[in-house]
């Protein structure tokens, strides 16, 4: 190839030290983000679980106020989708936490209800 005089010769691409430090800019800020996104996904996990435990709270208070008494432990949550002497259950089905596990129910609680 030949050099014009005053012409620099057109560079092609990024050096491997260019690329490197590109890459190590963005494993900072990944590094930095990262933890805030996972953050944020185990909190909407945990209101999601919260939210679940308070239909299940409100579902058992509306069975005690028309059966004068929660299930017993025996019945389980099962009472509130086939509640004796009703057609319709106060829930359509036992959900599970965001972790896929099930809700664990004992009576009486801890408050002796």
């Amino acid at each position: 190839m030949k050099q014009f005089p005053g012409r620099q010769a057109l560079q092609r691409g990024f050096t491997l030290i260019e690329i490197m430090v590109v890459v190590i800019i963005l494993g900072i800020l990944v590094s930095l983000i990262a933890p805030n996104i996972f953050g944020v996904l185990d909190d909407a996990e945990v209101t999601a679980t919260r939210v679940q435990m308070r239909n299940l709270e409100i579902a058992l208070d509306t069975y005690r106020m028309n059966h004068s008494r929660y299930p017993t432990t025996d019945q389980g949550l099962e009472a509130l989708i086939n509640p004796p002497g009703r057609e319709r259950g106060y829930i359509d089905s036992i959900p599970k936490d965001q972790w896929d596990n099930e809700f664990q129910y004992r009576a009486p609680g801890t408050k002796g209800d």
